[in-house]
């Protein structure tokens, strides 16, 4: 069934396929952002562990509902993938791997090396092996898509995004899917809060446009407008300013959230480059490796605190963490609920698609030219232009030389490790590995000694990769 809005008519019956169903954190979010949407259907939820996926179809049908929820949607948990892709409209990839089994691994054996990753998911040793755990299992989904809904638009939201994405295009060419992230979205409050704090604006999110454009977490924009009028000269004047120049120490940061974002990353490369990265300072660190030295200290230094180990594995645990989507507390009554949009694009980029209001957003896809310098087929995140079944990336232009060659350095990288996925090659992927800019610190002997480590403590989520003459591993004591 559509209806008429506007010129174009908006699909109100849709099937979506949710894998990864089971999730804590973006299903919930996901769950509401449809109650409030112009958009009904099903929602299929699959997921490895059945029950979650049950628990969040009976709080989907429970936010159906709640007061304020406009939509009419119902959740199913799906029991086999099959069933979950066959003729969905729509795909949602949002998947993880036991943090307490595999990401603790990524931020304290790197560490023993002398790498200290502010996050250590979506880049350097650390991230890499969450791709190489990730490249595979999206491989497989890619061609599921191909097998039972062809032509579905599909919606990535699992880190390393870049990789993730860029392994579904090499899988399945034609399929369209974006990956998605919300690093970027923080940029229009903060430009806002800049132009009514320091600029003397009254400005809003929605009066702030850019120009993003990179990879994901280390993108960048070179323009800055409020209310259409250019602010890049006036953001140029507070490079000078105590705000955009404090320092911290570790014990300024006692207690703080990892999440903190204090941008004196984004303000000191805004004046080494003058150009302002919008990745988040925390993420920024892990591609920009300067920022990186000194471990500990070095890292507080810029007001970016790490996200160790221990709070990975107890966050993955409601019960010992501070995390604010316990759905089962809500259902019973235990937390307050009201329904709250995420702030996310995807309902509105959804309801573009299918042929409600056009909308521009932030996305990650293969680049065929909206980044200069970059080379083709390369997953790029730009602005893109979202209408009826189509998501055309907008042309952001070129990067000045310096931070095109550490562009190209990651790009190197995640090119190289697909390229390796393709035969499951670990010798291959070893050199990704190796020319990764913080991977680069060390001696090639004690590169190959970190890789091995890491292979070994997680060789149950690397099934795909052949061991079997693997030279890098026969080499290491560490194997």
């Amino acid at each position: 069934m559509t209806v008429q809005q506007g010129r174009s008519e908006i699909t109100t019956d849709m099937t979506i396929a949710y894998i990864g169903g089971g999730s804590r954190e973006w299903a919930p979010k996901f769950i509401q952002d449809m109650a409030l949407s112009d958009l009904n259907g099903t929602v299929r939820l699959y997921d490895r562990n059945y029950e979650s996926a049950q628990q969040n179809a009976e709080f989907g049908n429970w936010v159906q509902e709640r007061e304020g929820a406009s939509a009419d949607w119902n959740y199913q948990a799906v029991a086999d993938r099959a069933v979950a892709l066959d003729g969905a409209d729509a795909v949602i990839l949002s998947t993880q791997f036991n943090p307490a089994e595999t990401f603790i691994h990524d931020l304290d054996i790197p560490e023993e090396y002398g790498i200290y990753g502010a996050v250590s998911a979506t880049i350097g040793p650390g991230g890499i092996f969450r791709a190489m755990r990730t490249i595979p299992v999206y491989r497989e989904f890619a061609a599921a898509i191909r097998e039972h809904c062809p032509n579905a638009w599909v919606f990535n939201f699992t880190n390393p995004v870049h990789f993730v994405t860029r392994a579904l295009y090499d899988e399945y060419p034609d399929i369209k899917a974006v990956g998605l992230c919300h690093e970027v979205l923080k940029a229009y409050p903060f430009f806002a809060s800049i132009a009514t704090e320091h600029l003397g604006m009254d400005a809003s999110p929605e009066d702030i446009t850019i120009n993003p454009k990179g990879i994901n977490h280390f993108t960048w924009t070179d323009e800055v407008h409020c209310n259409g009028e250019n602010i890049w000269p006036q953001l140029q004047d507070l490079l000078d300013s105590e705000h955009a120049h404090k320092e911290y120490t570790p014990e300024d940061l006692e207690g703080v959230s990892p999440f903190v974002d204090n941008e004196q990353v984004m303000w000191e490369l805004f004046r080494r480059f003058d150009m302002i990265p919008v990745g988040g300072d925390r993420h920024l660190v892990e591609y920009a490796t300067w920022f990186l030295n000194g471990q500990k200290e070095g890292l507080n230094r810029w007001g970016v605190k790490r996200t160790d180990s221990d709070y990975r594995a107890k966050h993955w645990n409601p019960s010992e963490s501070d995390q604010t989507t316990d759905v089962e507390a809500w259902m019973n009554g235990k937390t307050t609920f009201e329904i709250e949009s995420s702030e996310e694009k995807f309902a509105e980029m959804l309801e573009a698609l299918h042929g409600g209001e056009s909308c521009i957003a932030n996305v990650n896809m293969p680049n065929s030219g909206q980044v200069s310098g970059i080379e083709d087929g390369a997953v790029v995140e730009t602005n893109a232009y979202v209408r009826a079944n189509e998501v055309v990336p907008l042309t952001s232009g070129e990067f000045p030389r310096p931070l095109e060659t550490v562009m190209e350095d990651h790009v190197d990288t995640i090119e190289t490790v697909i390229g390796a996925s393709r035969d499951g090659d670990i010798d291959k992927a070893f050199q990704g590995f190796l020319i990764d800019p913080q991977v680069r610190t060390l001696q090639t002997e004690d590169a190959r000694d970190l890789f091995a480590e890491l292979f070994k403590n997680v060789e149950e989520y690397l099934s795909s990769w052949k061991v079997e003459n693997a030279q890098i591993l026969e080499e290491s004591p560490k194997w």
